[in-house]
């Protein structure tokens, strides 16, 4: 009989494999036979498909090649909504303080551009506190539990902010990492920050990275909010916009 794929060296079938999708990699291949799991559950295939799709890594950093892969191209904010280009919708929980949020066009008055050409409107806050928040699933998001319990990628949160610059306001920042039964695994709460009366109306960008957290993960909890500290009826608390939460690789 004729030789079969079993007799090829190693590396020609890990550049075969190579080109076949990720996923039927992980759900058919891996399933062929012993030989091809343990390349499809080693590091030299998912290297090759890293570097075929320009996917760098420290290498010394790196733990499982696999998941880097998928968490690589999976990678993308999972806030919805972020700039206001919806309104309100996907945001829950929304506390409408003195005339409540409302969205405008950047840069709007007394304001700044945003640092970004893909941002185009923010939300605004009143003169009483006005919240939202959102709350994403992982799993519906495509990260697995394993993925979550083993390898606990980083958790990248990010939100900018801004006041105008004839109006001092404050704001706040609080996320947390939740359970299954929503118990708070993780939090990270900025301080209430304040912004003067007669800033220059700069964007500022907010950042916090949840990593070692702990198995159990299952939903991120993020929620903003501020007012102005004049109480002018009307919108001059603070900006807020471009909010996002990344799962990084």
């Amino acid at each position: 009989p004729a030789p079969g794929m079993e007799s090829l060296p190693e590396a020609v079938l890990i550049r075969i494999l190579a080109s076949i999708p990720a996923v039927d990699l992980v759900l058919v291949c891996r399933l062929v036979c012993c030989q091809w799991k343990n390349l499809v559950d080693g590091a030299a295939l998912w290297i090759l498909k890293c570097q075929q799709e320009g996917l760098t890594r420290v290498e010394s950093d790196a733990e499982n090649w696999q998941n880097f892969y998928f968490l690589s191209k999976k990678r993308k904010n999972l806030i919805k909504n972020s700039c206001g280009e919806e309104d309100l919708e996907h945001w829950g929980e929304v506390e409408n303080g003195g005339d409540g949020w409302k969205i405008e066009e950047l840069p709007g008055d007394f304001g700044k551009e945003f640092p970004g050409e893909e941002v185009h409107k923010y939300f605004v806050t009143s003169y009483e506190w006005c919240r939202k928040a959102q709350v994403i699933d992982l799993r519906a998001a495509g990260y697995w539990e394993e993925l979550m319990d083993t390898t606990q990628p980083k958790i990248m949160v990010r939100d900018w902010y801004a006041g105008r610059s004839d109006a001092g306001c404050l704001y706040e920042l609080c996320v947390k990492l939740l359970s299954e039964n929503e118990d708070v695994l993780a939090e990270y709460k900025s301080e209430t920050i304040t912004i003067p009366q007669d800033n220059d109306a700069s964007w500022t960008e907010i950042s916090h990275t949840f990593s070692n957290y702990g198995p159990g993960v299952r939903f991120v909890r993020f929620e903003h909010g501020g007012q102005d500290t004049l109480f002018w009826k009307g919108w001059y608390g603070v900006r807020v916009t471009n909010s996002s939460v990344t799962v990084e690789p």
